[in-house]
């Protein structure tokens, strides 16, 4: 159902992808938005080594709410920053697309679970994570993308 990847040589093992899911904190994420137009949006993640899920904390209404309400398959996109070898000039760059199925979570503790998670990926300031979930949790919508496949690559720029 999924495509090989072209490049096997450039491929990276499914440790390396999880790792880069659990420490990079942004990605973006493409849906299918208004008038089949792909959307894609920026957004900060939690990789949930549990249950192997991304999720993500939102508004409740939106073009991206919409659109993955209408059609429930999306990709996410995780990338480094990158490294550069000695005395070359082009980046390295580890890049990890995450297929899937996107549903909304309804439980609400583990909403505010996922997102003080999330918050800890930014600062360890708990008492300002606390405020936050008090305040902006009960109109916090929650998502999470399950994976279908996996994939991802080292790709140098030259």
């Amino acid at each position: 159902m999924f495509r090989e990847l072209t490049r096997k040589k450039q491929k990276l093992t499914d440790e390396e992808c999880i790792r880069l899911l659990k420490e990079e904190k942004r990605g973006v994420l493409s849906v299918l938005g208004d008038d089949d137009y792909p959307y894609g949006i920026p957004l900060n993640h939690y990789y949930n080594e549990e249950d192997g899920k991304l999720y993500f904390h939102s508004g409740k209404t939106g073009h991206k709410v919409d659109a993955f309400l209408r059609h429930d398959k999306a990709s996410y996109c995780v990338f480094d920053q990158g490294y550069r070898r000695e005395g070359e000039w082009a980046l390295n760059i580890r890049s990890v697309i995450v297929f899937g199925r996107v549903e909304v979570v309804e439980d609400r503790q583990k909403v505010y679970e996922i997102c003080r998670r999330l918050s800890h990926k930014f600062t360890d300031d708990d008492s300002y994570i606390k405020y936050e979930i008090v305040h902006s949790g009960p109109g916090t919508l929650m998502f999470c993308l399950t994976p279908e496949q996996i994939c991802g690559k080292l790709v140098n720029e030259a």
